[in-house]
């Protein structure tokens, strides 16, 4: 039974970690997190730190590995889906946004990460945006085949899609701000509702031209 406790305990401490590193990378950026910061906005030794991560480096890398893996495999099973690509695409950007809620400062975080040319990524990190990129060029490409998408560059497509979602889910905490500051004339959205806003969005700004129906005169 103590046993068990010590193992509860250390999945606690590591989570909690993970959570205090994701929201101080988020806000301050790789470098102005310190590890000192982390490990008193987790509540423990900054000697865990090293414990469980071996320093920052690796607490940086396991908050990305541990948010996008388990994210990237659900996606991988859409390249087996028979449903037409507007219907992927829908599922891809559900499951992007089911990721950010299990770590709501990871879009903050990708994006400084992409401004500072993505120096803090390596080859084990890497990957993980490499496969995004791959996921979103095969729906795309497939929904251009099958003509469900009208004729469109997958890259750019990439682009404006993980630009609107990570924009929108970055920003969440100023809004939330302007919110109580009583400067906001609406009501904040949800992010429920957002997510299907976008992809409703996207698959109208995608979806192939009708063709033209040609009228014939009767004699």
């Amino acid at each position: 039974m103590k046993s068990i406790g010590l193992k509860k305990k250390s999945e606690a401490t590591r989570e909690a970690l993970l959570a205090a590193g994701t929201r101080l990378f988020a806000e301050r950026g790789f470098d102005g997190a310190s590890v000192d910061a982390i490990a008193r906005g987790a509540k423990v030794n900054k000697a865990m730190i090293s414990y469980h991560f071996r320093g920052k480096d690796g607490l940086y890398r396991a908050i990305l590995a541990e948010t996008f893996e388990p994210t990237l495999k659900r996606i991988e099973g859409l390249k087996a889906d028979s449903r037409p690509a507007p219907e992927r695409l829908k599922t891809f950007v559900s499951l992007f946004a089911e990721m950010v809620d299990h770590r709501p400062g990871l879009p903050a975080m990708i994006l400084r990460e992409v401004l500072s040319g993505g120096h803090h990524l390596d080859e084990r990190t890497i990957p993980y945006f490499l496969a995004v990129l791959a996921a979103v060029q095969q729906i795309v490409k497939g929904g251009i085949r099958e003509r469900s998408f009208r004729r469109v560059d997958p890259i750019l497509t990439h682009i404006s899609l993980i630009g609107g979602l990570v924009f929108f889910f970055a920003t969440q905490p100023l809004r939330e701000r302007f919110a109580r500051e009583g400067r906001l004339p609406v009501r904040l959205p949800a992010s429920a509702a957002y997510v299907a806003h976008f992809q409703n969005l996207m698959s109208r700004a995608l979806q192939a031209d009708e063709p033209l129906k040609t009228v014939r005169k009767r004699r």
